[in-house]
Formats: C-alpha cells, structure tokens, sequence
C-alpha cells in the first residue's frame, strides 16, 4: 500500500505576514524605481509665472528630459552639490529651455531658455539681442496667432496694445518672444562675457522676466534639464475665482 505525504500545513498568521512581507517589498521596490526615474530621466514641473510668455503659459504643466545633458547617479543632485554623472552627453545649447535651481536659493526651480553658453559675449542694444557682437536676426509676427496668443494671457496684467511677438533666430533654434513697448527698465545691457561652466538665461516675455539681467548667470551644476512638452495645461485665477483649462496646449512641444 503507497503512503500518502500529508499536505503541509501552513498557519494562517505565518500565510498572512508572508503576504504582507511580500507585498511591502513589492511595493517598495515600484517606488523606488518610480523615485529613480524621478531623479535621473524625467520629472514634472508646474508653471508658476509668465516670465516664458509665449512658449509656455501660467498654469502649463511640463516635462523635463534630466537625461538632455547626462545620466545622473540617482539622487546626487539632490543630496550633493554637485551631481554625479554616469555619462555626459553635450552641454546645454543656445535656445534650450532649461529647468534650474536658482542660483540665490537653490531651494527654488526657474525655468528660461538659454541664450549665452561659455565663452559667448551677451549685450542687448534697444531690445535687440547682441550674441559675440552679432545681431541676432527677428521678425516681427503678424498673423492669426498674436490674437489667439494675447487672449490666452488670461490675467489682465498687460495692455495688449503695448506688446509685441517676434520670431527670434538664434543659432538654428526659432523661437517666439514677447516684448513690451513701454517697458524700458531692460532695453540695455551689457556687454558681459558668460564664465566657464557657467549660462546666461532669459524668459521669452523679455519685459517680465527675472532672469541672467538681474541676479548673473547659472552654474552647469544648477542645471535640471531640459523641458520637452506639455502635458497639462490648467490656471485658477484667483482674482476672479475661475478655472482656464487649455486643452489645445496638451502634447505641446516645447521649442
């Protein structure tokens, strides 16, 4: 006669905490690839200000592309002061748009769009960009976007009669900006040379931005990445208590 092994018997408490065990370990691990991702490839920013009026919007929710420049060791730009590469790829170029600490208070993220890399010469004479003594060539834009542009402004802050979009060429990368006619405070600047490892930044809306003008330049080691698109777009303005929800602004492509 064969003789039959008893089935294993298993205590509930043991199959209970085994369960939790296995759980907790499985969900710690999808956080911390999460995290991981976070830290070295991609990362969500919120626009908080219009200092990029026209490219990007009060309210534009954005990704940002931490691989642009390098692969970082996870977490060691957020726990050194200088990030930790496990490759470099090519720096930064002329007419990135970038995501930074502020070099003033690193606890705060700016984001504006790089117009002096190392080396390079910045002056601006009557709002007209100077880069190595060059004029950077714009044209003035006139068509059925200036109109769908300034209604997206949203917040009455500016007098519509007094701004201006251009088409700015710089070094290969068209771009879109916005300048006030009557705001004179940043019509002249420099000529000032971008040290080593270091860039000048500006917003696109040139009248209203805190930018590389005002407080120098931004060290590469500050540097996030690059933003990519915009995956959301959504303002509450609290002035008048109302919601904008831009949908035509989501997959847009940040250039």
């Amino acid at each position: 006669m064969s003789q039959t092994t008893p089935p294993e018997k298993v205590e509930p408490g043991l199959s209970r905490t085994k369960w939790v065990i296995e759980n907790v370990i499985s969900f710690g691990l999808a956080f911390l690839v999460v995290f991981m991702f976070r830290s070295s490839v991609f990362e969500a920013f919120k626009i908080p200000s219009g200092s990029m009026i026209p490219t990007l919007l009060v309210g534009d929710h954005i990704f940002v592309n931490k691989f642009a420049y390098g692969l970082k060791i996870p977490f060691s730009d957020d726990l050194t002061d200088h990030p930790i590469f496990l490759l470099h790829r090519d720096p930064p170029k002329h007419g990135d748009v970038i995501v930074f600490r502020y070099p003033r208070d690193e606890s705060i993220y700016y984001i504006k769009r790089v117009i002096g890399v190392p080396g390079d010469t910045v002056e601006l004479r009557n709002k007209i960009l100077f880069i190595n003594q060059k004029m950077i060539a714009r044209d003035l834009i006139q068509d059925a976007s200036v109109e769908k542009t300034f209604k997206s402004l949203d917040d009455g802050k500016y007098n519509l009669a007094n701004l201006e979009l251009y088409l700015e060429h710089l070094d290969g990368t068209d771009h879109r900006t916005m300048l006030d006619k009557s705001n004179y405070m940043g019509e002249n600047f420099g000529p000032i040379q971008v040290p080593e490892d270091h860039f000048f930044v500006m917003g696109d809306n040139r009248d209203f931005s805190n930018d590389s003008r005002y407080w120098g330049f931004v060290p590469r080691k500050n540097i996030k990445g690059k933003a990519v698109v915009v995956w959301w777009s959504l303002w509450f303005n609290f002035a008048e208590s109302q919601f904008t929800f831009r949908p035509s602004r989501i997959g847009t492509l940040i250039d």
